[in-house]
């Protein structure tokens, strides 16, 4: 199943893809896809209604992120090794784990926002885990059981933040609309192979990224069983599982966003996104 959120920024209503792909109102079952919703009971309650039956919403809709008020929006680093070679660090023995504040999240189609004092902003195709069950210390086997679904997701970072601020990540990675999520929620069924998807990201037209998911250091469920030992994950939380390369920072020189520049992302079966860098 591919679920969305259509409408208004603030005034998301919940939809789904029918089996013809037309764009279904969902609200008259669920109030939004939150924590209180993004659950297997929920999936299971969605399953048994005839899609067909209800309102279609307009494709000419704004399309929101595809997740609203996740308790955690978690990032893993460096899980390709290529791309960690390209960016001069070595490929991690453990997950890099992170944070994206949860105010960075944004419509999959919506601006991107330059702030005024941003010299290096930079792009990072990734895909995205969907918890849909509470979990806590649970091993690899296990953590199947608790995955719902997928996303697609841009880690927007701004590498002077980043890297020559100090500190911890987290600074050149939460800035609002850093967080683009969607357009679609794909429940896990949809996926044939996590581990076999590909990704690619372009510039104003000209590719970037191009990566499979088959080539990441940590595979998606020992991600999260990692995860599981250093704190508790709930349904609804997002962990994003790092990028391939061709990231604007590896390159040589190294090219970064400028106001006006156009991105396109895509991964298998996940969808696109679109979006524009704008001044703040």
């Amino acid at each position: 199943m591919k679920l969305l959120r259509i409408g208004e920024k603030g005034k998301e209503k919940p939809a789904a893809l029918d089996k013809d792909g037309k764009i279904r109102d969902i609200s008259s079952h669920i109030k939004d896809l939150n924590s209180d919703h993004l659950n297997f009971e929920t999936i299971k309650k969605l399953n048994e209604i005839n899609l067909e039956t209800l309102p279609e919403v307009s494709n000419s809709e704004r399309i929101g992120s595809c997740i609203s008020k996740p308790g955690k929006f978690i990032a893993i680093g460096l899980n390709y090794s290529d791309h960690a070679a390209e960016t001069g660090a070595q490929a991690p023995s453990e997950p890099i784990v992170f944070m994206k504040a949860t105010s960075s999240i944004n419509g999959p189609n919506d601006d991107i926002e330059i702030s005024k004092d941003s010299k290096k902003l930079d792009w990072e195709v990734e895909l995205g885990i969907v918890i849909g069950k509470n979990l806590k210390n649970i091993s690899e086997k296990e953590a199947e059981d608790h995955i719902l679904g997928y996303c697609l997701v841009n880690d927007i970072s701004e590498r002077e933040w980043q890297i020559e601020k100090l500190g911890q990540w987290v600074k050149g990675k939460s800035h609002d609309t850093f967080g683009p999520i969607g357009p679609y929620l794909v429940t896990k069924e949809d996926i044939l192979d996590v581990n076999n998807l590909n990704l690619s990201l372009d510039v104003n037209g000209k590719r970037m990224q191009t990566g499979n998911s088959k080539t990441m250091i940590f595979n998606v469920n020992y991600i999260v069983s990692y995860l599981s030992k250093f704190m508790s994950l709930q349904a609804g939380d997002i962990i994003t599982t790092g990028t391939p390369p061709g990231v604007g920072m590896g390159m040589k020189p190294q090219v970064f966003l400028r106001a006006g520049d156009k991105i396109r992302l895509s991964i298998d079966n996940l969808g696109e996104q679109n979006s524009k860098v704008v001044l703040e």
